[in-house]
C-alpha cells in the first residue's frame, strides 16, 4: 500500500494558479480605461473653436499694426505704387503668415497642456477654429486699415501726394497657416508625449510559476 501523492507546495503559499479567475482590479481586457467621453470630448473641441475664432481679433490687430504700408501716389488720372521695386506687397502677406503660424504654435501647446489624450474632435476643433479666427483676422485687419476707397482717397489727397494703400492679403493661402501650425505641433507634441494605450495582447495574469 502507497502513501497517496500530494501536489507539491507552492512557493511563498501562494494559491496555485487560475486560468479562469477574474482579471487584477482596473485590467480592461483589449483597452485601457475610457477617456472623458464623447459629450465631453465635443464639449471641449466647440470651446476650442470659439477661443481660436476669437483669437482672430488678436491676429487681425497685429496685422494691422505690424504689416508695412504699401506707398500709392495720384497723377490726377490713375493711381500707381510709388515704389515699384518694392515688398512692401510680400511682407503684407508675410507678416499674415508668420502671426498665423507663430499663434498656430501657441494653441497647440495650449491644448495639449489641457488634454494630452489628443482625439480626432480636437483635430477638427484645431483645423476649423484656425480657419475661422483666420478669416475673422482678414477682414477685422482689412476694416482697421485705410479706406478701400482708392480713388476718393487719391482725390482727397491731391496729385503727387503719397498715401498708403488697403490692407490686403494677396495669397488666400495664407489663412490656412494658423490651422497647419496648430495641426502639426499637437500631432508633434501627443507623438512624443501622450500617454501610450497598453498593449492589447498582453496577459493581465502574472506568470504561471515554474515547476
Amino acid at each position: 500500500m502507497t502513501a497517496p501523492l500530494t501536489p507539491p507546495p507552492q512557493p511563498n503559499d501562494q494559491p496555485p494558479h487560475d486560468a479562469w479567475q477574474a482579471p487584477p482590479a482596473g485590467y480592461a481586457l483589449g483597452h485601457e480605461e475610457d477617456g472623458p467621453g464623447m459629450r465631453t470630448e465635443l464639449r471641449e473641441a466647440a470651446i476650442i473653436t470659439v477661443a481660436m475664432a476669437l483669437g482672430g481679433v488678436l491676429l487681425g490687430v497685429l496685422w494691422w499694426w505690424l504689416a508695412p504700408q504699401v506707398p500709392l501716389v495720384s497723377d490726377s488720372s490713375a493711381v500707381y505704387i510709388k515704389d515699384t521695386e518694392g515688398e512692401q506687397a510680400i511682407a503684407v502677406d508675410g507678416t499674415f503668415t508668420l502671426l498665423a503660424l507663430a499663434l498656430g504654435l501657441v494653441t497647440a501647446l495650449a491644448v495639449f497642456l489641457v488634454r494630452r489624450r489628443g482625439g480626432i474632435a480636437l483635430v477638427v476643433a484645431l483645423t476649423v477654429g484656425g480657419i475661422l479666427g483666420s478669416l475673422l483676422a482678414w477682414r477685422l485687419g482689412i476694416w482697421l486699415g485705410p479706406t478701400q476707397d482708392v480713388a476718393g482717397h487719391a482725390e482727397e489727397v491731391g496729385k503727387g501726394v503719397t498715401f498708403d494703400a488697403p490692407l490686403e492679403l494677396g495669397a488666400k493661402g495664407a489663412m490656412l497657416a494658423w490651422s497647419f501650425s496648430a495641426l502639426l505641433t499637437y500631432l508633434g507634441l501627443t507623438a512624443l508625449f501622450a500617454p501610450r494605450d497598453p498593449d492589447p495582447f498582453e496577459s493581465p495574469y502574472p506568470p504561471a510559476p515554474q515547476a
